[in-house]
């Protein structure tokens, strides 16, 4: 007679499901296959990427345009080693991922006996990389350890949590256990007398300036709001891109460590930052202090955060959607006339006239990804094209522009976040920008986007080299060592993976592809060579 117990394995993909978790990457093996036994009675899908850091970039991509978590089954040992990577750069970006792996028997962990996929210890691995990482030594923990989880990611900094689960829990039983989900707390409000303060020093400036980042995407209404009634010009760090639409009057563009930008916020006397860190990646390719010419009011989900790198004159934690929105309601009615906007056209004139050539051709490359493709999300590498957009690119919305230069700084980023991207939200065009040096970390990728249907347009940046890293080494006299690397035919691999792919020759032949790639079911592999004629009239 089968056996009709319920496995912890199986208990555990109902649970997910009852959280509202419709994606699971992973890549089954031997001490994982038990989670796998109960997937076909959800209706959970499963992709396949060929390698973990793919399986975490791919959540990691479909955490950001989602909101909601993704979802990693990862093998013991390797698989958790391969994946950290991944869970770094959701980590350093705040980004929502849950990532449940198999670990040894629990008479077996630190024992050092030469057990298959062996750690000392698999947390103290992930340890820096996750908000928490919790060894399951009962299937009881479970419903609880899962609504922890669930927590950190919607009313918390969203960061990585990882489980493990010892191969003799997996199996143990647990049809005792209910699957039903746990009611989760709310988003925390900020303080009201923090926020009437806040009201008063903004109400109260003759030039104020606000400061949004990745934190506050979901506040774009209320910043917006706030920003028109106090004529406020807003920068936008580049996971806030689209909290302001295209166009609006108020945006400055560049980055923070360029002088229009630096003489503004030195000019200001109240700047109001949502949900940004600061951080130095933001800076390329000069990372400078920040002077402030008034009251900084900073307002985070972080309170750890609001006390890191900057003195703030005003902290207020909670979330930023409510928080925007309390203090919009206590600036009432105020019309500001601080000429916010000649101030803003002032600061994208002279960013835009302090712009490297290469800001110039990748600028004209985006107007054509714009025009081929509204609405496209676009998720990129390290890699010349990006470095060049981050400074002046308007993002169609909230969630639609994201890359591995902030934060952590991983290689082989874009491939698989854009895979995961175009999953998480399919009615919208997906658009990979990564180099030559970064495809090789996780070309292996277009495979599985091809078996899972994801139709993406991957442009490739071929320079045959690390062409940062070669020019950062050239500028401080260091032999160019390591940094020209061969690079294979791309068109011809990717077409050998199953995918579309084209070396396009004009403008024309490039908006065209970029047209098709999203009426195709597979990836379109488009690669640009520097120094080609394409890239000259993209020059030009």
């Amino acid at each position: 007679m089968a056996d009709t117990r319920l496995t912890t394995g199986e208990y555990i993909v109902r649970l997910l499901e009852s959280y509202g978790v419709e994606l699971i990457f992973g890549i089954p093996g031997v001490h994982t296959v038990e989670l796998y036994r109960g997937l076909p009675a959800t209706r959970i899908r499963h992709v396949t990427p060929r390698h973990e850091q793919g399986a975490g970039f791919m959540a990691d991509g479909y955490a950001r345009v989602t909101g909601k978590p993704g979802v990693c089954f990862i093998v013991t040992g390797p698989g958790m080693t391969n994946i950290a990577t991944a869970m770094g750069q959701a980590y350093a970006d705040s980004v929502p991922m849950l990532v449940i792996s198999a670990v040894n028997a629990r008479d077996q962990l630190a024992m050092g006996q030469g057990r298959l996929h062996e750690l000392p210890s698999q947390r103290d691995l992930v340890a820096g990389v996750s908000a928490f990482s919790h060894t399951l030594l009962d299937p009881a923990q479970l419903p609880e350890v899962m609504a922890r989880a669930f927590t950190v990611f919607k009313s918390a900094r969203p960061r990585p949590v990882h489980i493990e689960i010892p191969l003799d829990v997996i199996v143990a039983e647990a049809d005792h256990l209910s699957a039903e989900a746990w009611p989760l707390p709310g988003r925390v409000a900020a303080d009201p007398a923090a926020i009437d303060k806040a009201a008063a020093t903004l109400k109260a400036a003759r030039r104020p300036v606000i400061v949004a980042g990745g934190g506050a995407a979901d506040a774009g209404a209320e910043i917006a709001a706030i920003a028109e009634k106090l004529d406020a010009p807003v920068f936008m760090t580049i996971n806030g891109r689209g909290i302001l639409k295209p166009g609006h009057p108020l945006v400055m563009t560049g980055n923070l460590a360029m002088q229009p930008l630096q003489d503004e916020l030195s000019a200001s006397d109240a700047i109001l930052a949502i949900g940004t860190e600061f951080g130095e990646t933001e800076m390329y390719p000069e990372p400078k202090p920040l002077v402030f010419g008034g009251s900084l009011i900073r307002i985070d989900i972080d309170p750890l955060q609001l006390v890191t790198g900057l003195r703030c004159d005003l902290p207020i934690g909670g979330d930023a959607k409510l928080a925007a929105a309390s203090l919009n309601a206590a600036l009432g009615e105020v019309r500001a006339t601080g000429g916010g906007a000649a101030r803003a056209r002032a600061v994208r004139e002279k960013v835009a006239a302090s712009l490297w050539p290469a800001c110039r051709m990748h600028g004209r490359l985006m107007e054509i990804v714009t025009r081929a493709l509204p609405d496209a999300i676009v998720a990129g590498d390290q890699t010349e094209p990006v470095y060049a957009v981050n400074q002046f690119y308007e993002a169609p919305q909230v969630r639609s522009f994201f890359n591995s230069s902030t934060g952590y700084g991983t290689l082989g980023y874009g491939l698989p976040a854009a895979f995961g991207a175009k999953l998480g939200a399919p009615d919208r065009p997906s658009v990979c920008l990564i180099g030559d040096g970064g495809l090789q970390f996780s070309v292996q990728e277009l495979a599985s986007a091809v078996e899972a249907g994801i139709a993406t347009a991957v442009v490739i940046w071929n320079n045959a080299s690390y062409g940062e890293i070669k020019d950062f080494m050239a500028e401080r006299g260091i032999p160019q060592i390591g940094v020209d690397i061969f690079t294979p035919d791309f068109v011809g691999l990717a077409k050998s993976l199953g995918c579309e792919a084209t070396r396009p020759v004009s403008l024309g032949e490039l908006e065209s592809e970029l047209r098709a790639s999203a009426t195709r079911k597979v990836p379109t592999v488009i690669e640009i060579r520097a120094g080609s004629a394409l890239a000259a009239a993209l020059s030009g």
